[in-house]
């Protein structure tokens, strides 16, 4: 049952990165960098915890791979990456989750971002 658990979150935190190699590079240096932080600061985490923990996870999972899906269909139209949070899901996030969600927002919506990096051969 463990073995399965770790394949499985592995598996996810793979996929993960793979949907993040088609955001612009900005946006995925910073993903990159939170999805590699949540997934090592709840690898001790209790059970209960985990459940809901995977589940976000494979819904960003779901969600991207929708908008990359869709991305490559429509080259000519303009590319959003995300979701609108409820009001519902917001009052459901911990202090600390809400700290987070708040310092994310402001990173991504930086005219200049702390990962400013340039692809090669731009």
């Amino acid at each position: 049952m463990a073995a399965a658990h770790v394949s499985n979150v592995r598996s996810l935190y793979k996929r993960i990165l793979v949907l993040h190699r088609f955001l612009p590079i900005d946006l995925r240096a910073l993903g990159d960098q939170y999805v590699k932080d949540e997934f090592r600061r709840h690898k001790s985490a209790p059970a209960e915890e985990i459940k809901g923990f995977m589940t976000e996870w494979k819904n960003y999972k779901d969600t991207l791979q929708t908008q990359v899906l869709e991305m490559a269909g429509d080259r000519l139209g303009p590319v959003k990456f995300g979701a609108e949070l409820s009001e519902e899901k917001l009052g459901s996030f911990q202090q600390e989750q809400m700290g987070q969600l708040y310092e994310l927002m402001l990173e991504s919506t930086k005219p200049n971002r702390q990962f400013d990096i340039q692809e090669d051969g731009k």
